[in-house]
């Protein structure tokens, strides 16, 4: 059974004060917003709109929001505002559960045959080396054994850097150095994964080149280079962004999406931002699912996604 199922009492207050900054500024609006009101009328609408979009939940996924309840509203004739923050959280647990990834159950999943390869994609500063080394250290507590590959070669701290963090997940690393060909040391990663029985492989990338061609290449490179040793990896291609950027992880999203096969995204430091409504936007807009939240820095606080479980704690305060 997979890790969905046991979303413990800990990380549920984990999260509920990860989002906590989110929740205090933006979504306690609502309540505001709606006093003095009897009913969602236009006026109710507007200020939801204008609340959303505050939230960096962004302008178009906020418009399809509006236009649902929208369309709530004239279904059921009359709609009380005491109402509305029931509706809300029923429309934005619909727009996550469009992109669910069914085939994911978390960090604990039958042993395969060949290691489940993940590479890790994303630019310098967003958390991409912590939240590996977490999620490393998420897969060794499930009982899965990880092997971390430093191919992130361009940036000198970056092998360093990857280095401590396997040693605070207690993984071994396979590392070449700065400058050394990333195809290489992804090939030689996934080559000893292979020799050593390893269950999950986890691939760091660089998190800047010169262009969006130069990093297309690359990234391609390194693909078509593990493929020739485990023909159908990467498994996963994890997209790591920085919440507290709000609309900015967007645009992010929106170029490593046009050069690569992001599966999956991973939002990091929402516990250090009012912007956690970018969550909702960026899986929305860009069809991806969203499989991993930072609200903290502990090991544990990098959390698999519950969408049920973050729309009941963006609206904590509010029941």
């Amino acid at each position: 059974m997979g890790i969905f199922s046991f979303f413990s009492k800990d990380k549920k207050q984990s999260l509920d004060k990860g989002l906590e900054k989110t929740r205090e500024s933006v979504f306690s609006k609502i309540s505001k917003a709606i006093i003095g009101k009897s009913k969602v009328d236009d006026e109710v609408l507007d200020n939801l709109e204008e609340i959303l979009i505050s939230a960096d939940v962004g302008v178009d996924t906020t418009i399809r929001i509006i236009q649902r309840i929208e369309a709530r509203v004239a279904r059921d004739k009359y709609m009380g505002t005491a109402e509305l923050n029931q509706l809300l959280k029923e429309e934005i647990t619909g727009l996550l559960s469009e992109h669910d990834d069914n085939n994911f159950s978390g960090f604990d999943f039958p042993k395969q045959e060949t290691p489940y390869v993940i590479m890790v994609v994303g630019v310098n500063g967003v958390g991409k080396t912590t939240t590996i080394g977490k999620l490393a250290w998420q897969f060794k507590q499930a009982g899965k054994s990880v092997l971390l590959g430093a191919s992130d070669t361009f940036r000198a701290a970056a092998v360093n850097q990857l280095t401590i963090w396997s040693e605070r997940a207690g993984v071994p690393i396979v590392a070449q150095g700065q400058d050394a060909d990333p195809a290489s040391v992804a090939y030689d990663t996934l080559r000893s994964a292979i020799a050593k029985g390893i269950d999950v492989v986890i691939v760091d990338t660089a998190g800047r080149l010169h262009n969006k061609i130069n990093l297309m290449n690359e990234l391609g490179k390194i693909k078509r280079v593990m493929q020739k040793v485990i023909p159908d990896a990467p498994h996963e291609v994890l997209l790591v962004l920085d919440a507290s950027t709000g609309q900015n992880a967007m645009e992010q999203a929106k170029q490593f999406t046009a050069v690569t096969d992001v599966t999956a995204l991973a939002l990091t430091k929402l516990d250090g931002t009012a912007k956690g409504g970018v969550v909702i936007g960026i899986s929305d807009q860009l069809k991806v699912p969203v499989k991993y939240i930072g609200v903290g820095e502990k090991m544990e606080d990098l959390q698999l996604f519950d969408k049920g479980e973050f729309v009941d704690s963006l609206f904590l305060s509010n029941e």
